[in-house]
């Protein structure tokens, strides 16, 4: 009973402050003469650098790895959560410009996709320019979702490159014979059990090997495709100041890894440089003098914490090991640097 009578409390606690958050957000959009409705993660702004001027650029950081499995407290994957910050961002008429922080070694390809995606989306729809600042590591799909922005700043010592897609299985047949286990497998066609662990290694055909590759080469040929499209476009509308493609560059898109005065030799950066360049170059390109740096945090209410109890998710316990692992699955295409498999 007592357990009963607080939880009733924090619900309707929960109840009153999403009440006065939605008459808070109500009058805002009203003000500012928005009609959309707003969906997804709930976002509030916050000022990294007051420079006293009506302008913003927003911050947008992508750090780790890429995925969409990855649920946080809030219930939003980071695919969505990046949506909404660009929403937020195409809606608020002074922000003019986005500055996109890349510290990642890739990830899943349909999360770099998508996340690549939204990005061109925002730029094609608003006018407003994407200028990507890459951290210590910007590489595969760090890169593929770089490759869109209007202008790409990396320090010197930036790992960048490693454009090229891996698909991993593991062959654990041998191990199952010297514990005595079996397989039985009952499948409705002869490729249906394709990069199953627990064929005999023999068994795998040269026609399956081939279909894998095919799938491996489509998905790299987009790769290129993204990169072509995306610094193309760039050296069109950056003109003489940016940095075009080398003519041989495809030689350079074979997985290596490469360092940020190699990527702008070659022209997959636009400049050398630090965060602050970056947030500089993206004043240049928007057309103002200074501008204020915001940020977009989650915001959390108790009414999140409820909504969690509902989710399989909730069960499972995060140990914080100060580092993101990656966690790669079978079968399952990645845009993904080897300096994070070693």
């Amino acid at each position: 009973m007592i357990f009963a009578i607080i939880l009733l409390v924090l619900l309707g606690i929960s109840f009153l402050f999403n009440l006065v958050s939605m008459a808070g957000n109500a009058l805002r959009g009203g003000r500012s003469g928005s009609s959309r409705a707003s969906s997804g993660p709930r976002l509030e702004e916050v000022v990294k650098e007051d420079n006293d001027s009506p302008n913003k650029i927003a911050v947008i950081e992508v750090s780790g790895i890429i995925t969409s499995g990855n649920i946080d407290q809030s219930g939003f994957n980071r695919v969505e959560v990046l949506r909404a910050e660009l929403r937020r961002a195409m809606d608020d008429d002074r922000v003019k410009a986005v500055l996109l922080k890349v510290d990642s070694p890739g990830g899943e390809v349909m999360a770099a996709d998508e996340m690549h995606h939204a990005l061109n989306e925002f730029q094609t729809k608003s006018s407003k320019p994407i200028i990507a600042s890459m951290g210590s590591l910007a590489a595969s799909g760090g890169y593929y979702i770089s490759a869109p922005c209007r202008w790409i700043v990396a320090s010197d010592l930036t790992i960048t490159g490693s454009i090229g897609v891996i698909l991993s299985s593991y062959n654990y047949r041998g191990l199952m014979d010297k514990v005595g286990v079996l397989p039985q497998t009952y499948k409705s066609g002869k490729f249906k059990d394709m990069l199953s662990g627990s064929r005999e290694p023999e068994q795998i055909t040269p026609e399956e090997k081939a279909m894998v590759q095919r799938l491996i080469d489509e998905t790299y040929g987009k790769f290129k495709r993204v990169v072509q499209d995306g610094r193309d476009k760039a050296n069109q509308q950056n003109k003489t100041q940016g940095r075009a493609l080398v003519s041989d560059w495809a030689d350079y898109a074979d997985g290596r890894v490469l360092s940020g005065t190699e990527a702008y030799k070659l022209g997959f950066v636009d400049e050398i440089g630090y965060f602050k360049d970056a947030v500089a170059r993206a004043e240049v390109i928007a057309g103002i003098s200074k501008a204020n740096l915001v940020e977009y945090q989650q915001r959390f209410d108790l009414s999140d914490i409820f909504r969690l109890f509902g989710k399989s998710d909730a069960k499972k316990i995060k140990i914080d090991l100060g580092m993101d692992l990656p966690r790669l699955e079978a079968g399952r295409l990645y845009f993904l640097s080897p300096t994070v498999l070693q």
